[in-house]
This record gives C-alpha cells, structure tokens and sequence, in this order.
C-alpha cells in the first residue's frame, strides 16, 4: 500500500518522499480513507505508531483548498499534552503545510506570549497548542475558535493524566459542532471515553494496538 493509493494529495505524496517516507504505518493506512473523506475518527495506538502523520496529512489535505488564513481566525487545531509533543507535531506538520501554502504556529507556556500573539494577528491556518496557554490566549482574545474545521486531540489519554481534560472540554465547547474531529489514545481511560461520545459524531474506530502495550 502507498500514500497515494490510499488517497493522499501528490503534493503531500511529494513532500512525504523527499523526507524518505514511502510506505505508510499500520495506523496511517487504517485511518487515511475515511479522515481524507472527513469523518470522525478514533484512533487507538501507542506513542510511535505514526499518529502524528497519520492526522496531518488528511489536515492539510482538506484545507488545502480554502481560502487564505484571516487574523486571529485559524481553520484547524491541534491540541498536545506537553510542549515536546506540540513542537514535534509542528515539525512534522510544517513541511506539509508548506507544501499545500498553508501557514501554521506553535503555541505553549514556559515561554514569552508575544510572538505567539503576534503570529495569530498575522493570521494561520493551523495552531498546534497546549491547553493551558490556548485558555490564556483565548481569554485575551488573542484568537477566536469558531471558524474551526478541523479539531485534533493527540494523546488524549495523557492530557487526562495531567488534569487537562476541563480545559480541553472548554476548548472543545468553542468550536464548531458540523467540523471534523480526530482523536488519538493509547487508552479510553480517566475520562477519555467522555471525550469521545461527547465531541465525535459516529467516529469510526481504528486500533493498531492492544490497550495492554
């Protein structure tokens, strides 16, 4: 199986093989043809497992053909427990978006907020974030949420680990309820499984893993 036989853009395709990926892991080819076509998904899977490409590429490829990014109004969210994960999933995303003209940025605490608000008001396609900092941001009014088409929750699991899932569930409340939404977790434990009921619509489920590993 390829990345374009699984209906990945040729761009998308391009970009993936200049950086060496040519064939697609377990998770990516369960879950690609039915997040390219926009339905919510569930996927199950371990830290490794290729989650990150496999809801990045279905991102970008349906934003691809909107418009332009307007200030503080981003069209997609991705939301990470830890600053390590969000500025993974931004290096990954990146060179994507790039390649489909879309702009992205990287919002987490421990850091100064300015170029971080700065970079909304510029205007972005895709913010990658962290709960807390997005909830600071948001009461500033440093960025709205309501053009959101496509929400992401990666390592759902460990968000609720550390106490996250209150302000991701506010988070969740501000976007739009007709958007695409993708959920990635080792487990459905500590809350998880109230996110999905709450905020999927008739997710299809995709695991590459058993719950035990």
């Amino acid at each position: 199986m390829t990345f374009g036989a699984l209906g990945v853009p040729s761009s998308l395709v391009a970009s993936l093989e200049k950086r060496g990926i040519t064939e697609p892991f377990p998770i990516q080819t369960a879950t690609l043809p039915d997040t390219l076509r926009g339905r919510d998904v569930l996927g199950r899977g371990r830290t490794g497992s290729g989650k990150t490409l496999a809801f990045s590429l279905p991102l970008v490829a349906r934003l691809a053909d909107g418009g332009r990014a307007r200030s503080r109004t981003p069209r997609a969210l991705v939301l990470a427990p830890t600053r390590e994960l969000a500025t993974q999933i931004a290096d990954t995303l990146g060179p994507l978006a790039a390649a489909a003209g879309l702009s992205h940025t990287v919002i987490f605490g421990g850091v100064g907020q300015n170029p971080q608000v700065n970079a909304l008001a510029r205007g972005v396609d895709v913010v990658v974030a962290c709960p807390g900092r997005l909830e600071d941001l948001l009461g500033q009014g440093a960025l709205r949420l309501d053009q959101i088409e496509i929400t992401v929750l990666d390592e759902a699991d460990h968000m609720a680990d550390l106490g996250f899932l209150p302000g991701v569930k506010r988070i969740l409340d501000k976007t739009p309820r007709g958007g695409q939404r993708m959920l990635f977790s080792a487990t459905l434990d500590n809350g998880v499984d109230v996110l999905v009921k709450r905020y999927l619509s008739d997710p299809v489920t995709h695991s590459v893993d058993p719950a035990s590993s």
